[in-house]
């Protein structure tokens, strides 16, 4: 199903954190969010999910503007795989993945025997099968994301929506988690903090700066040199994978005194805040717990 963002516009506590931004993600689509810390990849993200009301601007999910709609009707539409998610120690993974379904239920309503399948499929699809009696609160960081994953396969929404959804984990589980998530077919936005994995795992990206989209597009037309320099301020280039043969980005630091820089960019203020030469290095004072 289509998901379309059009003239979004976000302000919190007196700041604009959104302005004018505009996303399509075509059916069975992975898009990428893309930017630096503090751009507003979660706020859109997070728009999307009604999880904040946009001072202005639409989101449809197919021809349904999400805000229009109760929360169990937006449930059926899509789920989520928001940041550091807690729950109570006492949760079995079972417990967990049967979230999923309570759009689908009644306020009364118990779990039904089709309502037990669905979980235990999502379990199987994510490869956690083995751990429905387990508590959630004792398994991994990769683990955890797998479950919640699987919670957000029990809802059988058609859209998908991912924040930074391989923070904390291993390189293993980060790449584990990105091939089910490329592989479920659903139509899938995902806030992304590596370049690479967006890269490797995404159909177009949506790069933000400063509340605002840059660029909308193919991986390797959003990630230009310059964007690179202008943007994230290192200096990226494109290589083969020698493993996977995909597209993969090399990056190096921004040097500040423009050596190496392509023409015309200016390094971000970040860049620039270096200490004077005149002044001479001081250095740190030991560790008092030494």
């Amino acid at each position: 199903m289509r998901v379309t963002a059009t003239g979004l516009r976000v302000t919190i506590d007196g700041h604009v954190i959104l302005d004018d931004v505009a996303l399509t993600a075509e059916a069975g689509a992975v898009i990428g969010l893309v930017g630096p810390n503090g751009s507003g990849k979660s706020t859109l993200l997070r728009s999307i999910y009604r999880a904040v009301r946009p001072d202005r601007g639409v989101v449809l999910i197919g021809q349904t503007d999400v805000r229009r709609i109760p929360a169990r009707r937006a449930g059926k539409l899509r789920a989520v795989l928001a940041q550091d998610q807690e729950l109570g120690n006492d949760f079995s993974v079972r417990d967990v993945v049967a979230l999923g379904r309570v759009p689908h239920q009644g306020l009364l309503d118990r779990d039904t025997a089709d309502d037990r399948h669905i979980v235990a499929c999502s379990l199987e699809r994510v490869g956690m099968t083995w751990s429905h009696s387990r508590l959630f609160a004792s398994l991994s960081g990769g683990e955890r994301q797998r479950v919640l994953l699987a919670r957000a396969l029990a809802q059988q929404a058609p859209v998908l929506l991912l924040d930074e959804p391989t923070n904390h984990l291993d390189i293993g589980a980060q790449l584990e988690l990105l091939d089910l998530v490329r592989g479920l077919g659903l139509t899938t936005v995902c806030a992304l903090h590596d370049l690479d994995h967006a890269l490797a795992y995404c159909n177009r990206l949506v790069l933000l700066d400063g509340g605002r989209v840059v660029a909308a597009g193919g991986p390797v037309e959003v990630l230009t040199t310059q964007r690179l320099a202008e943007v994230f301020g290192v200096h990226g280039a494109f290589t083969t994978h020698p493993l996977t043969g995909r597209p993969h980005l090399v990056f190096t630091a921004l040097d500040p005194t423009s050596q190496g820089r392509p023409p015309g960019v200016t390094p971000p203020s970040s860049a620039l805040r270096t200490p004077p030469h005149d002044h001479p290095r001081r250095e740190c004072p030991p560790d008092e717990h030494e």
